[in-house]
């Protein structure tokens, strides 16, 4: 019998876009088990509890003997800056086993992988949290050009945005030095756009959601790419 391959993802309780756009990523032998962690609004100390019940969340999704977890949340992940989230990876580690990986650390693996140095940021975000997570990527060793956000703090607002909303600030950010776009938040639509983005543009636009995606099925072996989504994808090598 073929062995399934199994992604474990740790959601915010309000998301309802990863795990559609996950779905319709995946290849058919890779399944998505999900287990959500508290969180209704994008703001420092909502953010900041959203690990609190990490290790409880990540076991239960160990004993579906999943081969991988994501934590498929990108401010959560770098709410405390660089070298935060290494240490979540840790925790989830730690305690369940099984190999890990965040969004935000899925995010600076997949721009090293497309050597992009000099990037713009948009976000859904407001703007003490879209400048957080500039920080992050430039205390990681961006240049970051621009960064602008939404100014949204509701999450499930965030969630009912058409992936419009992030082509067009896509082109609003960029810039002809710019050697990639990078768009945050794993509850805005995007990953429809990417293609199409990227072909306009002429360069990567990497996305939380498809570089948790990218990063999760890396860890687990898989080596065949995924058309629709963007060069990341399409072009996916083993780690």
């Amino acid at each position: 019998m073929t062995r399934i391959g199994r992604i474990g993802l740790l959601a915010p309780s309000s998301n309802t876009t990863i795990e559609p756009e996950f779905y319709r990523a995946l290849p058919p032998d890779v399944t998505l088990h999900t287990a959500r962690l508290y969180l209704t609004q994008i703001a420092t100390d909502s953010i900041e509890n959203v690990v609190r019940d990490l290790e409880t969340q990540a076991c239960n999704l160990a004993s579906a003997d999943v081969d991988v977890i994501v934590l498929g949340a990108t401010a959560p992940s770098l709410i405390k800056g660089v070298g935060y989230d290494r240490e979540v990876i840790q925790r989830i580690e730690k305690a369940t086993g099984k190999r890990a990986t965040t969004a935000s650390t899925a995010l600076l693996e997949a721009l090293h992988h497309v050597d992009a140095k000099k990037i713009v940021l948009g976000s859904a975000f407001d703007d003490k949290v879209n400048g957080i997570a500039r920080n992050f990527l430039e205390a990681n060793g961006f240049q970051v050009l621009d960064a602008q956000g939404l100014g949204l703090v509701d999450n499930l607002v965030v969630g009912r945005l058409d992936a419009s909303t992030a082509r067009d600030l896509a082109r609003r950010i960029d810039r002809p030095d710019a050697q990639a776009i990078a768009l945050a938040c794993t509850n805005w639509k995007s990953m429809e756009v990417i293609d199409a983005l990227e072909q306009e543009l002429g360069k990567p636009v990497i996305s939380t959601t498809q570089a948790c995606i990218w990063a999760a099925l890396r860890i687990i072996g898989r080596t065949e790419g995924i058309p629709g989504y963007g060069r990341l994808l399409r072009e996916l090598a083993p780690a």
